[in-house]
Formats: C-alpha cells, structure tokens, sequence
C-alpha cells in the first residue's frame, strides 16, 4: 500500500490549532477516508480508531498542525496564465522592461507574428511614475504584437502591431468605465479598465496543451502555500471549455469556485455544479467591477487623488441601473454576489444598490452573503451599512506592505490609514476574509498573516495602528470565515469532528511567533481530504 492511499491517518504530539472556540488545545486528530473522526488527547483519539494496525501514526514533533488556507480572492485561470508570460514584477526602468521582453522572444525561440504577453509591470517604480508607451515595446519586440499588463490587471499597454491586430485605432469607440489613451492625435498603446479588459480578451489564448500543464504546476504552487481551496475570480462564457477540459481530464486536485461574469457568464450554470464539488469544482455565484486600482489611479472615490489638478476621484466602471439589475437577479436567483470595490465612492454604491434590493425583497429575502472584494479605502462611516447590509470583506491586507507607500502619495496619510480597515471590521462584529488577488501577488497567507497584524508599508512606515487584528483573528480570517464565505464552514475551515482533512503542518507555531517574524514561519506539509499534496 502506497503512504498516500493509507485512509486512516493519526497526527499526535504537536501544536494543534483547530480554528474552533475551545478552552484547550488538543494534542491529537484521527481521520479516517479525508473526514476528521475525532480530535482530543492522544488516548481519546487512539480509543476511536478503527484498525490500529492499518493507521499511519504522524508524530509531528512539536510542530503545529492547523487548517489548510482557504483563497477568498483570487484568479485561477489568470494565475495560471502568468507563468506562461514574461515577468516584469520590479523592473524600475523601461530599458529592464525592454530586455526582458526582448530576452523571453529569444530565450523561448518565439516565432515573428507570435503574441508575446507581459505581466506585472508597475509604473509607481518607473521613471516619472509613467506608464511605457508602444515605442518602448516596438523597440523590443518589431515583428511580435505584445502586451503587458499592470501589475493591478486593471491597465496595460499594447505596442503598434498588438495595435493593429486588434483593429484598434483613434476612431474606436472607448467601452463605459474605460479609458483609451491618445496624445497629438495617435493611440500611445495604453488602455485603461473596460477597455483594456475588452481589448484584452480578444488576444488568442495559448494552447490548449500549455494552459493544462499551467493549471497543474500553479497547484502545487498554492499547496506549497498551504492553501487547498482557491477561486476563479471571474469566469466568462469563454472559460467553460477550458473547465470542461480540466474535469474530464481530472487535473483539479484543489477545490475551485468560480464566480460567473455577470455580463458574459450565464451558460456557464447550465454546464457546471453550484452546490456540490464536482471533480473539486463547482460554481459559487456572479462576480461584478465597480471601479479600478487605488494604486493605478482609477479606484472611485469620494474625495480626489492628492495633487490633481481637475478634483480627479477615478471612476465607476458600472452604471448604477445596471449593477440594479446585477444584485436584484443574484437574489431573485439566490446565487452569491461579489463586487470588485477599491475606492469608497464604489462601496457606497454597492451598498445603496444591496440596500434598495434587500429592501423591495424583504419578504423572500435569500442568505446570499454579497461580498465586497478589496475594499481598500471603505470608510469607516460606512462601517455600519456594511453590518446592515450583512455584507462579508474581503480585504487585500498585503496592499499595506506592497503598495502603501503609494496609497500614502495618493490619497495622504489619513485616507492611506485606513486601507483594509480590518480592525474597524472587527470592531463592528462583521466577518472578514483576506486574499491576496493572484496573479496580482503570489498567494503568500502568512505574510498577508504578517501584513495585517504588522501594518508595516516597504519603506518602514506603520499604516493604521487601530486597523491591525490579532494573530487568532488574521488566521481566521483565511480559514473559518473564508469558509463561510464559501458557505463551506461546515466542511471546511477549522479542526472538528465531521469536517474534512485539509490541514497544513508549520514548521512553528504562529500565536507563539513573534508578529515581526510572522512570514518567516515555513509550510511544511500540505493536506487535503486527508492525502498529503504538498
């Protein structure tokens, strides 16, 4: 009998934390086919196992044991993606860009007339705070069509050719909730929101061979993360070949949900499982934009950006009847909604629109748990709609580390203090989760554990002292209340009896660990259903 087909498994004699609200610890856990049977002393567990003989008893040595993390935000299929494309995360000026396109053609042997996509590009740690223009990626790739994207997924730059082959010139009509950049009458190749995203989608995929092989090594990226459960954050019609081709092929060994494009995904419920995972998918709702980056300038906000010049506050990608029509379907259908929100004028919408919804429904009202993701720069005035509205957040904690200096220069210290405003969250009773938008960053949980309880910017700066939760808080918050984002907290998200068995082993103990080294802390071992993957 191979390790991994051993059904009844024994883990004793470390630091087990089950995520559950209990007076101790217990030092012991019996699972049996993936399912926890028992958790308790090490003599409680051993007097419920079912075949002493046949169980493989793991001595974790002191070692902690604790739920697997659970993605309340991210894109599968995006992430993928990314490591088919080349990596411009860092690069500080436009000649690095320019040779890292140019060494990827030659490194790879990429044929003229090949699309060449970037990724990751950030324009606050170029030269003037510019974005590149399509000189600088004609000059690396004459005979490609290229185009890179922000580091945000919300902008990019497409060069002349990528230009052409798209047929997009100065006369093209710019969708809402989009912008196409033009100086002394020509295109610079830069694309903002509903236009990048539009033109975007019409760039040819790459194989269908590479794409599968893609999905299975970014699994075990996330398993070396310590995460079993991820999202497909926002899924067309398009997507659901693709998903076919996945399933029949049996590549998933994590669970995904995925979210349906409000606009461009309604097949896709008539293809895949809602409620029941089927070969570790099935489909958790709708997904909808209200706005864009706080970072790349176009997050919707209230007040304006400091040091515009025209009172800029960025700008909704959706209009408010439409996003009406949007929430009032996902409730009429009893399907869960997320909604993109960065900037506080993009909340206040979102929560007006749910309130005037839950209001007209009041007598069918159906347990949806609409989901604001990101909410960055929610106010905390409007703290108290959130809990109203019975709203979850879904906070991108690692924006205060990878990004706060910039939300510092953009918005001033008070406004950049209250990004991620988890503790405001806490405070107010409302369930959180924490994510970190994959491929936006790589889905580190502990060191987005690290960010909200450090609240530390790279240049050293401590981002909102009253906004940092506990340790036990932060690790809830990627496991218990992920769950329930999910509707899964009774499968899934702590250590009890009856749920499954995707744990993680950690190399220390993180409410023993000094908050300061919270990231240094090393999965060792990853479970799910009871099968070690990782």
């Amino acid at each position: 009998m191979k390790k991994n087909d051993i059904s009844e498994l024994i883990f004793y004699n470390g630091n087990i934390l089950t995520m559950e609200e209990q007076k101790q610890n217990p030092s012991a856990v019996y699972i049996k086919d993936g399912i926890i049977q028992t958790v308790g002393t090490k003599e409680e567990v051993m007097a419920t196992v079912t075949s002493p003989n046949g169980a493989e008893v793991i001595n974790l040595d002191g070692r902690t044991l604790m739920p697997s993390f659970i993605d309340s935000h991210g894109h599968f299929t995006g992430y993928a993606n990314s490591i088919l494309q080349v990596p411009l995360e860092e690069a500080t000026t436009l000649e690095e860009i320019s040779s890292r396109i140019s060494n990827y053609i030659q490194s790879n042997h990429i044929q003229p007339g090949t699309w060449v996509i970037g990724k990751g590009y950030d324009q606050n740690i170029l030269p003037g705070k510019c974005h590149p223009s399509k000189e600088v990626l004609d000059a690396a790739a004459p005979n490609h069509p290229v185009v890179i994207q922000h580091n945000s997924s919300h902008m990019g730059v497409l060069n002349s050719l990528a230009l052409s082959k798209l047929n997009l010139t100065v006369e093209a009509s710019c969708p809402q909730g989009g912008k196409i950049e033009i100086k002394d009458g020509e295109l610079t190749g830069y694309l903002e929101e509903a236009a990048f995203t539009s033109y975007l989608q019409k760039v040819p995929m790459p194989s269908i061979e590479d794409l599968m092989n893609s999905y299975v090594k970014i699994q075990d990226r996330y398993a070396a993360f310590g995460i079993t459960t991820v999202q497909e954050g926002m899924m067309p019609d398009a997507l659901g070949k693709l998903y076919q081709k996945l399933l029949e092929q049996k590549l998933l060994k994590l669970d995904v949900v995925g979210y349906a494009d409000c606009e461009r995904g309604q097949t896709l419920f008539q293809q895949f499982s809602e409620h029941e995972y089927d070969r570790h998918f099935r489909l958790g709702g709708y997904k909808t934009f209200l706005d864009g980056s706080p970072q790349g300038r176009t997050a919707w906000m209230r007040k304006p950006y400091v040091g515009s010049n025209d009172n800029y506050c960025g700008y909704p990608t959706i209009t408010k009847e439409k996003l009406y029509k949007q929430v009032f379907r996902a409730y009429e259908e009893g399907r869960q909604i997320l909604a993109h929100c960065n900037g506080d004028a993009a909340a206040e919408l979102y929560l007006n629109v749910l309130k005037e919804v839950q209001s007209e429904k009041k007598d069918t009202i159906k347990d949806i748990r609409p989901v604001m993701i990101h909410a960055q720069l929610l106010g905390k005035d409007q703290i108290p709609m959130v809990k109203e509205c019975d709203v979850i957040l879904s906070f991108f904690a690692a924006h205060v580390y990878h990004w706060g200096d910039v939300h510092i220069e953009n918005f001033g210290m008070e406004r950049a203090s209250g990004i991620s405003p988890a503790g405001s969250a806490k405070k107010a009773g409302i369930c959180y989760t924490f994510h970190q938008d994959a491929p936006v960053i790589e889905p580190n949980m502990l060191e987005t554990i690290w960010c909200a309880t450090n609240r530390i910017t790279k240049r050293g700066i401590l981002l909102g002292e009253d906004e940092k939760v506990s340790v036990l808080d932060a690790l809830k918050a990627v496991t218990i209340h992920a769950a329930r984002q999910y509707f899964e907290e009774k499968e899934k998200g702590s250590i009890k009896a009856g749920k499954r068995a995707d744990f993680i082993l950690l190399d220390q103990n993180p409410l023993e660990t000094p908050i300061e080294d919270l990231r240094k802390i090393h999965v060792l071992e990853t479970y799910k259903d009871g099968v070690k993957i990782y």
